[in-house]
């Protein structure tokens, strides 16, 4: 099931996703409104509302598909991404934050930081959690999963270098688009995922190229804090890392869940 969270008419709500598209286009979708939070058992409640639609008073907007109370996201978990930034590849798993106040949905726009001169894309798979849970078992990590989503780490990569630690290179508001709904039903070894900017490939790879899997990182990340329902998992970005310009329209692009697309404007 691909369940998305959307706002219309000014009120928000969780929604079945159906019917089929073209690759980054809503056209044909419909959804059918979830009664209350898709956090534990839910019913669809049969209205149906259409995801494009030349009404205004029923055009509906998707907003980030949760609302993480923490992102937790690991570096360097694919060995050539490490490799074109002259980094090692680490022996655990190498986890850092990214602030509630950094997401961002699908068509939000990322807003280029004033400290910044070098801002970089990073498409990645991202583990939504349904579920309170803490020192997770390997055996049952695919308990606490709702399901996944697209994710752009995006990050000032000067002020990374320059600063050492990451909070300001990677946690400025608009840093972390998400969307563009969460996919329930997925297998998450081997998918391709991919960042266009402006339509340009700029990153291609598969999450079996990633060194640490999905099942190492939670088990690694809850044997140190509680993670919440809505909390979001980045799970590292393959090769291929490269420059964002106001003006630029980025994609990332997952296989059997979607593509989020963003633009780069001017920080007001």
């Amino acid at each position: 099931m691909r369940i998305a969270r959307f706002s219309i008419d000014g009120n928000v709500a969780f929604g079945a996703v159906e019917g089929d598209s073209p690759p980054g286009s809503t056209d044909g979708l419909v959804l059918d409104i979830i009664k209350g939070i898709p956090f534990g058992d839910f019913e669809l409640s049969g209205t149906k509302v259409p995801l494009t639609s030349s009404d205004a008073k029923t055009r509906v907007r998707l907003l980030p598909p949760v609302l993480p109370n923490k992102v937790v996201a690991f570096g360097r978990n694919y060995a050539e991404h490490a490799k074109e930034l002259g980094n090692e590849v680490p022996d655990a798993p190498f986890a850092f934050f990214k602030p509630s106040t950094s997401v961002i949905g699908p068509g939000d726009e990322i807003a280029y930081p004033s400290f910044s001169n070098e801002l970089h894309h990073e498409a990645e798979l991202a583990v939504v959690i349904g579920r309170m849970c803490r020192e997770v078992p390997r055996e049952r990590v695919k308990d606490v999963i709702l399901g996944y989503t697209c994710a752009n780490d995006v990050t000032a990569r000067d002020v990374q270098k320059r600063e050492k630690q990451w909070a300001r290179a990677k946690g400025f508001d608009s840093s972390c688009p998400l969307g563009p709904w969460v996919e329930t039903d997925l297998d998450p070894s081997d998918l391709t995922i991919q960042c266009t900017v402006n339509g340009q490939q700029r990153q291609l790879g598969r999450t079996s190229e990633m060194i640490h899997s999905v099942e190492d990182l939670i088990v690694n990340i809850t044997e140190a804090m509680t993670l919440l329902p809505g909390d979001v998992i980045l799970t590292g970005t393959p090769a291929g890392v490269g420059p964002l310009s106001v003006g630029d329209e980025v994609a990332v692009t997952i296989e059997g869940i979607g593509t989020l697309t963003n633009k780069v404007i001017k920080r007001g």
